[in-house]
Order: C-alpha cells, then sequence, then structure tokens
C-alpha cells in the first residue's frame, strides 16, 4: 500500500512539474505566432513584448514560477519544485533569448552557450534525480524545512520572498549574459574559446564533485543498514582538496558564462556571478554549521575545515601532518 501511494505522488508530481511552466511557454509561442504575421501590426501588449525582451522575461518568472510554483507549493505544504526547475531555467531562458524577435547573434557562439547549457542542465538534472532516488518531490530543500520550523505561521508569506523572489532575482541575474549573446553579433574570438574552456572545466568539476558526494552517501547509507559506524568526512577524490569542489565547479560555470559577455562589452554582467558567489558563501556557512553540530562528525570535520581549501582546490595544510606526527 505505502509503495502504490509514493508511485502515485511520483506521478502526480512529475505532471504537476511538466504542466506547471506552460503558462508562460504558450504564451510565448503564441507572441511569436502573431509577431509573424505579414504586416507586422502589433496590438500595445505586442508591442510591449517585443521592445522589452528581459521585462517580459522577468514578467514570465514572476507570475508563472513566483505566484504559481508558490500556490502549489502551499498546497502541497512542500516547496520542492523551484529545485529541478534551476536545473531547466537557464536553459529555457537562453533558448528565449534566441528566439526572440529581436535576437542578433554569431550563430556559432549562440550554438555553443546552449550546447554548454544543455549540458550543464542534464549534469544537475541527473545529479538532482539520483540523489532523490528518482522521485518527484520527495521532498524540498532542508533550508527550506529549518526555514519554515523558523517562522512558523509567518512562513506563508515569508517563503514567496525567501523562496521565490529571491529564486528570481538570483536567476535573472545569471541569466543576463544569454541576453547580451544574443543582442550583439560579433565574430569569434579566443575570449569564447577561454569561455568555453572554464564553463566545461565548472561541468566537469561540478559532475565529479557530485559523484563522490553521491558514492559517499551511499557507502554510508549502506553501512548504516548493516549496523557499522558511518564515515565522518568525505576525504577522498576532488573533495581532498576542497571542502565544497561541488560550489567550486559551479561558480566556474557561472563566470564563465560571464566571460561570454564580457567579450561583448558587457562585463557588467558579472554582477550575476557575484552575487550568486556571495550567496554561496553564505550556504557554505550553513552547511558548515550542520556538519558541527552532528556529533559523530564533529571533531573529524572540524579537522577538516583546517586543514583543506573552502572552494579552490589546494594542498593539505601542514597542520595535518602534525596531526598524524603526534598520533604517532
Amino acid at each position: 500500500m505505502g509503495k502504490t501511494k509514493t508511485n502515485h505522488s511520483n506521478l502526480q508530481n512529475a505532471i504537476i512539474a511538466f504542466v506547471a511552466p506552460l503558462p508562460s511557454i504558450l504564451f510565448y509561442l503564441y507572441f511569436l505566432t502573431h509577431y509573424s504575421e505579414p504586416d507586422h501590426s502589433l496590438s500595445s501588449l505586442w508591442s510591449w513584448c517585443y521592445h522589452h525582451p528581459i521585462l517580459l522575461a522577468n514578467v514570465f518568472f514572476f507570475f508563472n514560477i513566483n505566484v504559481l510554483f508558490w500556490a502549489i507549493g502551499h498546497l502541497q505544504s512542500s516547496h520542492w519544485m523551484i529545485d529541478p526547475y534551476w536545473t531547466v531555467l537557464p536553459l529555457l531562458l537562453g533558448c528565449y533569448y534566441a528566439t526572440h524577435p529581436l535576437a542578433t547573434y554569431n550563430i556559432w557562439r549562440s550554438r555553443a552557450v546552449i550546447l554548454l547549457t544543455l549540458m550543464w542542465s542534464l549534469r544537475l538534472s541527473h545529479n538532482y534525480f539520483r540523489r532523490e532516488n528518482w522521485q518527484w518531490g520527495a521532498r524540498e530543500d532542508w533550508r527550506f524545512t529549518d526555514m519554515r520550523q523558523q517562522y512558523g505561521k509567518n512562513w506563508w508569506w515569508v517563503s514567496f520572498f525567501a523562496i521565490y523572489f529571491a529564486q528570481q532575482v538570483f536567476l535573472m541575474g545569471l541569466s543576463l549574459p544569454y541576453y547580451t549573446i544574443h543582442a550583439v553579433e560579433t565574430p569569434l574570438s579566443m575570449w569564447d574559446i577561454a569561455a568555453i574552456a572554464v564553463c566545461l572545466a565548472g561541468i566537469v568539476v561540478a559532475y565529479y564533485a557530485d559523484t563522490q558526494l553521491h558514492e559517499f552517501s551511499t557507502k554510508n547509507a549502506e553501512l548504516k543498514a548493516c549496523g557499522k559506524p558511518i564515515l565522518p568526512t568525505l576525504d577522498d577524490g576532488l573533495w581532498k582538496y576542497s571542502r565544497h569542489p561541488n560550489y567550486f565547479g559551479e561558480q566556474l560555470w557561472w563566470w564563465g558564462l560571464g566571460i561570454f559577455a564580457w567579450n561583448l562589452g558587457q562585463g557588467w554582467t558579472f554582477l550575476g556571478a557575484f552575487v550568486n558567489t556571495l550567496c554561496l558563501a553564505y550556504v557554505t556557512v550553513l552547511v558548515e554549521e550542520r556538519m558541527v553540530k552532528q556529533p559523530f562528525r564533529a571533531e573529524a570535520y572540524r579537522q577538516y575545515q583546517k586543514t583543506t581549501s573552502v572552494w579552490i582546490p589546494w594542498f593539505k595544510s601542514s597542520s595535518l601532518e602534525e596531526t598524524k606526527d603526534k598520533t604517532n
């Protein structure tokens, strides 16, 4: 009975996830169809949609993500849906800017960026569903759960700003390079090659870091099921040189995307990547505070903090060798 209920919930959430973005998609396709009329006689609504691509994207996000996803989250008592959509919204925004009637761009730069974004999206989607045991909406982010307890009765309105409006600021800011890439038409340069290399490096680093973390978590789950002591800290692979290599890889991706826009004379779009870095710095603090609050790993993690770089992979601190010498 329990398994049947879980399968029903999984199917229901999958349907909701696929249907939820349709209002924006259908409206945009309707706009493109009407704009393609031979006389281009636009109504005031279509004229506004034509002349303000960034504002239109924000309107889509506000009503379709902020309002609709927020309402669905309260109906389900779980704000899970924003997590899997983090993996596809940048790809949707990139395609939106590429297909907007005002778009003008170098086709090879556009194709490279869209392909890279598809790779990034597949990597992040795979990691999300692998982590959630291939379930849709099995749980919401632990940070949202903590805030739900913190704000209590006020959570119904606080969640709109803390989860959804905040996501709009981050995602729309991070996605600004897509607009620049599809608004400036210049030949490819060596900076485009550098941007591609940085983006690829970010995707690869994040993939291997997430895979190593997943294998660590899976092994601990198996040890716990067998009644054996679990491993307190992941200290192998990329995690030997960085405490958060997955965050480092993610930042490489967004800063690499910013290089494309900087090369096109729009370096101000780095602001999105900068804000995201600040956000990840805050998340890093939350994650590490959570680690040291767990008795079984607190001591090991404090030692890990002393000897291992926070983000940028680097060699172990000499204090690790000093600790080993003392124990010997």
